[in-house]
């Protein structure tokens, strides 16, 4: 353990260096895929690095390929080094992988489980791991049923009060409100609630995290966080790449189930909820589920009318030429699911009342970028009549999520000068700047609250099944009427005309990331 110690940055604080996670053992079923060597390794050394990780630990992957333990201790060796957010030291990487164990089995044989149990009973007597074992399901959603229910008949999941057990489900989280119910009720036949985390990343990201201590923490923003003074918010998150190698993944689920329920709606969710009693992982998500269930339900006229789907064909990037969606890897070459979703949303409550949101994302978009708009309602213009200013720029307060985490502010400022014009001012904020960058995947606060027992940052039951409510509506209408003109927007653009339609028959536009 000596190598962790000499690897902690001096200047972090005693309180931090305390908080490492207690003893546990990671058991990752589906180990040998994407996620695991390009997030979850790389995500475990910058946790050892930062000494958040307990002296007590290990890892066990489960996977369907046969291989030896020292075999793939040297494959998660070679693949740290590739895919690790920082350069990587030697000892730390050897302090991790030989705490790496190898299980070979289906998820479906009941001999797996057995196997499993022998093996984290050695681990417990040779790490002192005290039999506290969390298990991240990096496995197709088709087998998170089927995982539970084995590791429950194998007696793995079961709690008593010196020892926990805790799982964590990717996404996504069903594929629709009945799918999710269903899953919801199969899984809570063999966990409790505060065993289970359902895990969104899009919520291990700085940004994301801070955008309640923005609210909450500061005087100037909270008291005109409401209809009275807002005049509407854009969510836009904005991909480059196209399906990559998921298209047999992508071509079944669409960018509607890959995004919206998920991803959008925890950003929503936290723009959006009421000043929780507490930061307790309860408080904080009741809230949360709150605003969910404000969303306005979607009759089928308003499907048609609030809502856009895309897919794009032919394009380039200015460089080069990129391929329909029709024509990537594994994707059926009449294909009609969307890769392009916006919508207009409205909540039923007392704060946002009025207020729409707009929400869009997409595949093979102009630029790769994800933020949150917040557009101030404009001052009445009458003092400016008489000087030459034409307009008045609307106030916006933007969260920049990714590439670049940040907040900006826009207002508008008197430029220089004889004569009244104002210009547009931003005052930008960039974590980098102000504190430093650290190497991150974006999993590393995920799975240390999933270590010390915080499930503030994962989704809970209600709130899964709320956010699917809202889709549902949308999928009903879009199966019932596939789409006649895809693809219709090129690769490389900001998407189908129709979206930029959304906004301006309210008078509105959407705001172009990188301005």
């Amino acid at each position: 353990m000596n190598e962790m110690t000499e690897t902690a940055p001096q200047s972090r604080s005693a309180y931090e260096a305390s908080r490492a996670a207690g003893p546990c053992v990671m058991v990752i079923f589906g180990v040998g895929g994407d996620l695991t060597k390009r997030k979850l390794f790389p995500a475990l050394y910058n946790l050892a690095k930062e000494n958040l990780l307990p002296k007590d630990f290990a890892i066990v992957g489960v996977g369907r390929h046969e291989t030896s333990t020292p075999d793939f201790q040297k494959k998660i060796a070679q693949e740290l080094t590739e895919f690790a957010t920082s350069d990587v030291e030697p000892g730390l990487v050897n302090w991790l992988t030989e705490r790496l164990y190898y299980s070979l089995g289906s998820f479906q044989d009941a001999e797996t489980y057995k196997k499993l149990a022998e093996l984290l009973i050695q681990i417990d007597q040779k790490y002192s791991t005290e039999g506290n074992y969390f298990y991240y399901l990096a496995t197709a959603p088709e087998f998170f049923g089927e995982i539970t229910r084995q590791l429950g008949a194998a007696g793995l999941v079961q709690q008593t009060e010196k020892r926990w057990r805790r799982v964590i489900y990717e996404k996504p989280f069903g594929d629709g409100l009945a799918s999710a119910h269903a899953l919801n009720h199969e899984i809570e036949e063999v966990l409790a609630e505060n065993q289970i985390y359902r895990i969104d990343h899009y919520l291990g990201k700085e940004t994301v995290q801070n955008i309640l201590a923005f609210r909450f923490g500061n005087g100037i923003f909270e008291p005109v966080w409401n209809r009275r003074y807002i005049d509407h918010v854009q969510i836009t998150v904005a991909e480059t790449v196209g399906v990559e190698t998921r298209g047999g993944y992508y071509d079944q689920s669409g960018a509607l189930r890959d995004m919206v329920p998920n991803h959008i709606f925890q950003l929503i969710s936290l723009v959006t909820m009421e000043p929780p009693v507490s930061f307790d992982a309860d408080a904080v998500r009741d809230e949360q589920t709150k605003v969910l269930r404000a969303m306005q339900p979607l009759s089928e006229q308003d499907v048609l009318m609030r809502t856009v789907r895309g897919q794009y064909g032919e394009g380039s990037d200015g460089k080069s030429r990129l391929p329909a969606y029709r024509s990537e890897p594994r994707v059926n070459p009449k294909s009609s699911t969307e890769t392009f979703v916006a919508l207009k949303l409205l909540m039923d409550n007392w704060r946002w009342a009025g207020v729409p949101f707009y929400l869009r994302t997409g595949k093979r978009l102009k630029i790769r970028a994800s933020e949150i708009v917040i557009q101030f309602k404009s001052v009445p213009f009458q003092l400016f009549r008489k000087t030459a200013v034409e307009r008045l720029a609307p106030n916006q307060f933007i969260v920049h999520i990714q590439p670049q985490e940040g907040i900006s502010l826009q207002f508008g400022a008197k430029i220089p000068g004889p004569i009244v014009k104002l210009g547009t001012v931003n005052m930008d904020f960039r974590y980098a700047d102000y504190f430093g960058s650290k190497p991150s995947t974006g999993y590393e606060r995920l799975l240390y609250e999933c270590m010390i027992g915080d499930a503030t940052l994962f989704q809970r039951a209600d709130m899964v099944e709320a956010s699917w409510s809202v889709v549902q509506p949308i999928l009903d209408v879009w199966q019932a009427l596939p789409p006649r003109n895809f693809p219709n927007y090129p690769a490389g653009s900001w998407g189908p005309w129709e979206a930029n339609d959304l906004l301006e028959r309210d008078g509105r536009q959407w705001r172009e990331p990188g301005q």
